[in-house]
């Protein structure tokens, strides 16, 4: 049971630090100034506990995945991490309340990915929603790391935040496409609809292969606003996504999606960090 507990938590956790690398990034990139320890506190928490609300939720009977059969003979412990991460979160909020309009706005968003999960109605109706799972989980991780950053800051809207926001949403949503990918026929079964579902294997290719182009583009754009070694670490998460398409197509494992594709999220980040670091 020990380490059934500590894949959960260490995942939880992996997940929440990969959102405050990402917030960290957008803070570099737009010169933002605000309680930054209290903002990266609030997100941590609000991660683990939707992360571990939404993975409750999900039935470990619609999948092979072996991470959902570890977790649904632990239920218990992902409900007491939700609950501990909504403590948490709720006592960091406090300082931010005065932000609480943008705050909701990401809670809301977040609700909305995990509430097709709820078996009543009328959550279940959002089943229905074409293309709807892709574009809340996308939207959510853009908004929390990049919009709301420069909102609770006051920063008014700028080029380099439209187009770091443009990259950072192309990048995340063609990674949730490889996730759509596998996700098929366990979306199928619990009746969720995706953007796969619509598309044949051919169109949603093009889609996604477009998606990391555009994500690119905006990326060589954001050169007039900043270093040309920044710019290769924004490049170098969407050419690793590219590189991983067929293996992500061939192998539906565990530690290649939860680990792999969703650190490549936050891979510029952790580049960025390192030269920082290494050139102050």
């Amino acid at each position: 049971m020990r380490s059934i507990f500590n894949f959960i938590l260490f995942t939880s956790v992996y997940i929440a630090l990969c959102a405050l690398l990402m917030i960290w990034q957008t803070n570099q990139l737009l010169g933002l100034h605000y309680p930054q320890p209290t903002f990266y506190l609030f997100v941590f928490f609000s991660t683990i506990c939707s992360y571990n609300f939404h993975w409750y939720l999900t039935p470990s009977s619609y999948s092979s995945s072996e991470r959902l059969q570890w977790s649904d003979r632990y239920r218990d412990l992902m409900l007491m991490l939700c609950g501990v991460g909504l403590a948490g979160a709720a006592f960091y909020f406090w300082p931010l309340r005065s932000h609480w309009l943008v705050l909701s706005g990401g809670a809301l968003l977040t609700f909305l990915y995990s509430a097709p999960k709820v078996p009543y109605k009328p959550f279940t109706w959002l089943r229905r929603i074409a293309i709807g799972k892709t574009l809340f989980l996308t939207a959510v991780w853009t908004y929390v790391t990049t919009l709301l950053p420069a909102f609770v800051a006051n920063q008014g809207l700028s080029w380099p935040l439209v187009l770091f926001t443009l990259h950072r949403f192309l990048l995340i949503y063609a990674i949730c496409i490889l996730f759509d990918f596998r996700d098929i026929e366990s979306d199928k079964k619990e009746g969720i609809r995706s953007l796969i579902t619509y598309l044949d294997y051919k169109s949603l290719n093009r889609l996604y292969y477009m998606t990391l182009l555009l994500s690119a583009v905006s990326a060589a754009m954001l050169g007039r606003y900043t270093t040309i070694p920044v710019i290769v670490t924004l490049l170098a998460p969407v050419v690793m996504t590219g590189l991983l398409t067929k293996k992500a197509h061939h192998n539906p494992s565990d530690y290649l999606f939860y680990f792999g594709l969703d650190g490549l999220m936050a891979l510029s980040a952790l580049l960025h960090l390192v030269l920082v670091s290494l050139f102050p």
